[in-house]
């Protein structure tokens, strides 16, 4: 009895695909190296159902790997197949594969059966599949009479196929006797069965000559059905013709046939059912007759259609569902609907599976101790059930192994040992097929090697995944850690992401990640690394993608396509015209980075793409081209404006565009006139896309409709059409109420209820009124209202002061009321509020900053809507006595149920009063008392002048006034002053203090001609107020030597010099040409400084912000970048000076700088110059190649082009292709060439092959025969390739094979 296979019930079905995904990698098997001892793995086997070539010899496969190499042997049916004893059967060397030549007298019938092959060495046994060996059949048509068809004209008719069973089952279809294609179409179809179906009948259906073939693929034989005569008659000629035509065989009525309901041809009655396998295609029909001809439509009744799986066949008649899911089951429901009613067939479709892997039991390699697990799991419906073997026996049936554990789909193994390598099968199996997977376990000790190829070099595109492989071999399983460069640190954790197989992935490759990569695996008995390296290169991207082109016709049009790429790929340019080759017309010109059309006609219109390739990478762009023969102009406005289908509330509008002047019309505006409440008015109703003609309009009652339409196209607006009729609708109780409606109090006793009227449009009928309602909300009463005209408000007076009301507005007019409106909360109007806050308390935080606390009114005296408090504070004087008085009140507010804020501004060392009131909608309220704070000392406000008198050859006096704002007790004066040179450079720095009743100060012993700055500010405990600044110089001395320097003593400055006053010279700004420019890492700010300070800044600040400006050193230099300001911030930026007390002396003017939100920060080597340089060079360097290209060309003539020309092109009956068994030419189907229809500079252009639709061309070029009973033999095409796989058209399952006769 066979093993590995469990008693399957029904036919046999071919084996699903099986696709083992794993998120974000693909994990290959384990791979023994082959120099290594282990058990056989079949590597190759011939499908589950194999149905032969009867042509060629049986190839039956079978290939397996192991060391020490494996021994084959086969079993047919069940039992040991002696290959030896039979001189047709071969066994390839090295191989299992077996061939059997059937050239001679046998014939391949002799040799179905189930096969089997066994792969053995010392290590253990691996099988292979069931392999069911049929022969195709295409049975001859049986011998039939086919009497002449007389059918009423409008009647349903169904012409049956009734093709041979073969195998696989043949491809139907109907011809005529010239071998051309019927005609389908929603009328008549072919259904799944190969019947024809005809809805109804017409006098041209009438032939003598539909003819059914069946075409087997395999046997690449075409049998044809007798020709069949249809005669459809009308009353009158059927009873001229009845007596010569009228048989058994004929339908009509008495009478002419009258249009009728649909109903199906097929299937019959109002439900079916149907059984489908997973993942296969569900196919299901449904035809109709009737008259006129039924429309099919689809849908699911528990569900959506699935997306992208399901398609419409034969004019929608049969939907197709491929991949068929479990979630597919489920009714589908079909309607057939014509003019006099619908139809309903609803298909139950119940999906069952073979089995299919979960979880495939995958080779095991254990070190000698070790433990593990063989794990195989499948689904499938019914349940499959799951067997165990070893090395092909039952696993019930081999000696007991105490290492080894079964627990139904899983064996655990534990403490293996050197010796006990086999190989597992496992069987999963169900009523619908069966799965057979093999895996060993193979005990090896082996210290880690390498299979990776070393010095291996990964390219990858920036922000694409970068995969790193790093395969081992060793046994135990070696760990695998990564190193980068030279950094002895390993790798981990972003952005890596690593992999049990050992493989290395950056998901996001940057230019950083680019280097040498080395991976080290190690286990107890050893350890072995590898080198790889890891490039990362720039996107290909199109910078200037071409354009939209409109021109006339014999002008010459330009696509410009011009590309980055990276300078280490090659990239190849390809222009293709409508996703086909340009023509081979010597008018479309391709260089580097355009095409160029010359002398442009008609047939030039279309979509052109530019394509640039590369090895790791494309771009394309697109972009279309339209020919016109004279300049667009706007379009002609509509004509024939036509109202139909008038309904109370719509009406079709019907219209004839006018001339569109070459440039397509893209819509149609509809605009409309009331001349009942809006004469002479037009306004916009709708807009329809320009391929219709027709809109469906909603109307309004009692109205007044005038329309007319207005045609737009890419000039714009035409003139509008002329005015339609007049279209009146008939009134009608409102359809809605007014909004807007609101309740707002204007004195404390009212209440004023507002609302939006309607419009005339809105009002459906005349006499517009409203019907104003009002309650107090908390308040047992009824609604009260009035009915008033059309106006806007309504005044509810004596109402108590902000109360709660409901108020709703409801539409009336002489036909009735409108809607049930809403209710909306309104409040009667407000009064002053009664209470003033409580318990205000002052906190002082510093000299210019102050807390204020109350506590809140309560909100029956606040008598409205509480908007917020106000404090009112003044500054009742200055606590210094030489400081005047001031009694100016301020306000600030703060919105809402506030408690607290925040007084700033204040001015230090002074006494302020304060109150605050509550305020709502209509006012303030009572003060609460004053309270009275003070607040501490500052730093004083800058001296009020500063000037310089008295100059002589070495000495000067300075005179200046107090403060205006001393801010506190002044405790002195600070004065600094430092010698200038002509180039601006400064001397040392003096500084002295001045009591704070002094006024001038004389500086003697000073440099004569020699210009000084002074420093000047005054100070309190607080410390000190900002500085003020002034520059003299001393008189020149012609004649008198320099003085020796010394110090400079100072005169008492209680008497005054009675010289005049003497202001110091005006100096020059020292900044100018302050300027800033936008640059990819920042904001370069330039100037040009004067004055003598080395100590320069760049400042600036957030604009309209009260922080304190940022400062950045600026080191001997005349500009600075900003690297530090956000992306869409407005900033104000200055430069400024300072002296070596750290104030400011001289200032640039302020920038105003805004911060693109954007701003990128890489750099783009399409402006580098040497970048340029480089591409002009290479671009002329093309150039010449390309003119050499055209001068060879012209001297060599023309290329030679392959060409071939069929009279008609249906690929049902092409001679056959074996690759792909389709019928027609060959195609090139090379991933590595240029796109079909591509075109580069340098490349030729091939022809489209048509193809024919005739029989006459099916041999190798000679006439088709056909035997005596009509079936027509033929070879579709040339030798087919041997040893390829066979491609199988049918959906029909293989005959029914006991799965337990797997095995020998």
């Amino acid at each position: 009895m066979p093993v590995c296979c469990t008693t399957a019930l029904g036919r046999m079905r071919t084996a699903a695909v099986l696709l083992v995904l794993f998120l974000g990698h693909i994990v290959a098997p384990l791979e023994v190296p082959l120099d290594l001892p282990q058990p056989p793995t079949i590597t190759l086997e011939s499908p589950k159902d194999y149905i032969v070539d009867p042509r060629e010899h049986i190839v039956i496969r079978c290939e397996a790997k192991a060391k020490p190499p494996p021994s084959f042997s086969w079993t047919r049916n069940g039992t040991h197949f002696d290959i030896d004893k039979d001189p047709k059967v071969n066994m390839r060397p090295n191989s299992g594969t077996l061939v059997v030549d059937i050239s001679g007298k046998d014939k391949a019938e002799a040799y179905e059966g189930v096969y089997q092959c066994t792969a053995r060495n010392e290590h253990g046994t691996a099988v292979s599949n069931n392999i069911v060996i049929r022969q195709p059949r295409s049975p001859l048509w049986s011998k039939e009479d086919n009497p002449p068809i007389i059918v009423q004209e409008g009647a349903s008719l169904v012409l049956k196929c009734r093709p041979p069973a073969g195998l696989p089952p043949p491809i139907v279809f109907w011809m005529d006797h010239n071998f051309l294609r019927l005609p389908l179409n929603r009328r008549v179809s072919q259904g799944l069965n190969g019947d024809l179906y005809f809805s109804n009948a017409v006098v041209s259906d009438s032939r003598t000559d539909y003819i059914c073939y069946a075409r087997f693929t395999h046997t690449q034989t075409i049998q044809q059905k007798q020709p069949i005569t249809v005669r459809v008659v009308n009353m009158d000629a059927f009873n001229e013709t009845w007596p010569v035509f009228l048989n058994e065989t004929d339908f009509f009525g008495d009478g002419a046939t009258e249009d009728r309901r649909p109903s199906f041809q097929v299937p019959s009655g109002p439900t079916s059912s149907k059984m489908v396998l997973r993942g296969e295609v569900l196919d299901m029909e449904c035809i109709a007759e009737g008259l006129p001809t039924p429309d099919i439509t689809w849908a699911k009744v528990s569900g959506e259609l699935p997306t992208k799986r399901f398609t419409y066949h034969n004019f929608r008649k049969n939907l197709r569902i491929t991949g068929v899911t479990e979630a597919d089951a489920g009714q589908y429901r079909c309607t057939a609907k014509n003019t006099l009613g619908s139809i309903h067939h609803v298909i139950t479709v119940t999906v069952k599976a073979a089995p299919y892997w979960i979880m495939a039991p995958q080779n095991l390699v254990l070190a000698p101790r070790e433990r593990g697990q063989l794990i195989c799991r499948a689904s499938g419906n019914p349940k499959p059930t799951i067997g165990w073997f070893v090395n092909g026996v039952p696993i019930h049936n081999v000696p007991d192994d105490p290492g080894r554990v079964v627990e139904g789909d899983t064996i655990m193994f534990e403490d293996v040992m050197t010796g006990s390598s086999a190989v597992y099968q496992c069987n999963a199996s169900n009523e619908y097929g069966y799965l057979l997977a093999n895996a060993f376990v193979n005990v090896l000790s082996e210290p880690p090697r390498m299979l990776t190829p070393r010095d291996k070099v990964y390219q990858v595109i920036m922000n694409k995944p970068a995969t790193l492989d790093c395969s081992s071999f060793g046994s135990p399983i070696p760990k695998i850690t990564w190193f980068k460069d030279s950094h002895p640190t390993t790798l981990e954790g972003d952005p890596y992401v690593f992999y049990d197989n050992g493989t290395l992935v950056i998901p996001v490759a940057q230019a950083m990640n680019s280097g040498k990569y080395t991976c080290v695996a190690l286990n107890m008995l050893g350890k072995s690394d590898n080198q790889v390296y890891l490039e990362v290169k720039e996107p290909t991207r199109i910078l200037k993608q071409p354009e939209y082109q409109k021109v006339q016709r014999n002008r010459d049009v330009v696509f410009e396509c011009k590309v980055k790429h990276d300078p280490s790929l090659n990239p190849t340019m390809i222009w293709l015209k409508d996703n086909g080759e340009l023509p081979d017309d010597e008018r479309f010109i391709v260089d580097s980075d355009s095409l160029t059309i010359t002398e442009v006609t008609e047939s030039d219109a279309g979509t052109y793409t530019c394509i640039m390739n590369t090895t790791l990478d494309q771009d394309s762009a697109s972009a279309n081209l339209m020919v016109v023969e004279v300049v667009n102009e706007q379009p002609d406005p509509p004509i024939d404006l036509e109202l139909t289908d008038q309904k109370p509330r719509s009406v079709q509008l019907t219209w004839t565009p006018g001339n569109d002047h070459n440039s397509p019309i893209k819509s149609f505006l509809i605009q409309y006139e009331d001349s009942l409440h809006d004469r002479g008015n037009w306004h916009n109703m709708t807009e329809v896309p320009g391929t219709k003609i027709t809109a469906h309009l909603k109307l309004s009652p009692f109205v007044h409709y005038t329309f007319r339409v207005l045609a737009l196209n890419e000039v714009g607006y035409s003139h509008p059409s002329l005015p339609s009729q007049q279209y009146r609708t008939k009134a009608a109780v409102p359809d809605e109420n007014p909004i807007g409606v609101q309740g707002i109090g204007t004195q404390p006793d009212n209440l004023v209820i507002y609302w939006k009227p309607l419009t005339g449009l809105q009002s459906n009928g005349p006499g517009l009124q409203y019907i104003v309602f009002w309650k107090q909300r908390g308040v047992d009463e009824n609604w009260k209202s009035v009915k008033i005209a059309n106006v806007s408000n309504f005044t509810v007076g004596g109402t108590p002061t902000f109360a709660p009301y409901d108020v709703k507005v409801r539409s009336v007019n002489e036909h009735g009321v409108g809607p049930e409106p809403s209710a909306v909360i309104g409040y009667s109007g407000e009064d002053l509020p009664m209470a003033a806050p409580d318990n205000v308390q002052v906190h002082v935080i510093n000299s210019t900053l102050a807390n204020v606390h109350w506590e809140p009114v309560f909100y029956q005296s606040v008598r409205g809507h509480l908007k917020g408090y106000k404090v009112y504070y003044s500054r009742q004087g200055s606590l210094h006595h030489h400081n005047p008085h001031h009694a100016e009140q301020q306000v600030i507010t703060f919105n809402g149920n506030r408690t607290h804020g925040k007084l700033p501004g204040l001015h230090p060392f002074s006494r302020y009063t304060l109150n605050v009131r509550v305020f709502n909608g209509r006012g303030e309220g009572p003060a609460c008392s004053n309270v009275e704070f003070e607040t501490p000392e500052g730093v004083p406000g800058k001296p009020s002048f500063l000037n310089v008198v008295n100059l002589s050859l070495d000495s000067l006096t300075l005179e200046w006034g107090p403060p205006h704002d001393r801010n506190g007790r002044l405790t002195g004066y600070t004065l600094k002053y430092q010698p200038v040179n002509n180039s601006n450079d400064l001397g040392p720095l003096e500084e002295l203090t001045v009591a704070a009743n002094e006024t001038r100060v004389t500086l003697l012993n000073l440099k004569y001609s020699t210009r000084y700055k002074f420093y000047f500010n005054a100070k309190t405990l607080k410390g000190s107020g900002p500085t003020i600044t002034e520059e003299a110089s001393t008189v020149i001395d012609e004649g008198h030597p320099e003085p020796p320097p010394h110090p400079h003593p100072l005169s008492p400055t209680s008497q005054s010099d009675r010289h005049p006053l003497h202001k110091a010279h005006p100096i020059v700004p020292a900044f100018e040409n302050a300027s800033f420019a936008l640059r990819e890492d920042g904001v370069l700010v330039s100037w040009e400084y004067l004055g003598p300070e080395n100590k320069v800044y760049v400042e600036y600040i957030v604009e309209n912000s009260n922080e304190e400006w940022k400062k950045e050193k600026v080191n001997n230099s005349q500009s600075h970048t900003l690297k530090r300001l956000k992306e869409g911030l407005a900033y104000k930026v200055r430069v400024v000076a300072k002296d070596h007390s750290d104030q400011m002396v001289h200032s640039s003017e302020e920038l105003f700088v805004t911060v693109p939100a954007m701003t990128s920060r890489q750099v783009d080597i399409a402006t580098q110059g040497w970048f340029i340089g480089l591409m002009c060079a290479i671009a002329l360097l093309i150039l010449v190649l390309l003119i050499v290209c055209f001068i060879k060309r012209n001297k060599g003539g023309k290329y030679p082009v392959k060409e071939k020309e069929d009279a008609h092109a249906d690929p049902e009956i092409q001679p056959m292709k074996d690759e792909d068994c389709t019928f027609g030419e060959y195609s090139d189907n090379d991933d590595h060439k240029p796109l079909k229809g591509s075109r580069t500079p340098s490349n030729g252009t091939v022809k489209r092959d048509d193809s024919d639709d005739s029989l006459v061309d099916y041999g190798d070029g000679g006439d088709g025969q056909f035997n005596e009973d009509g079936s027509f033999i033929g070879q579709y095409s040339g030798k087919k390739e041997r040893d390829t796989a066979e491609c199988i058209e049918s959906s029909e399952a293989p005959s029914p094979v006991n799965a337990m006769n797997s095995f020998v």
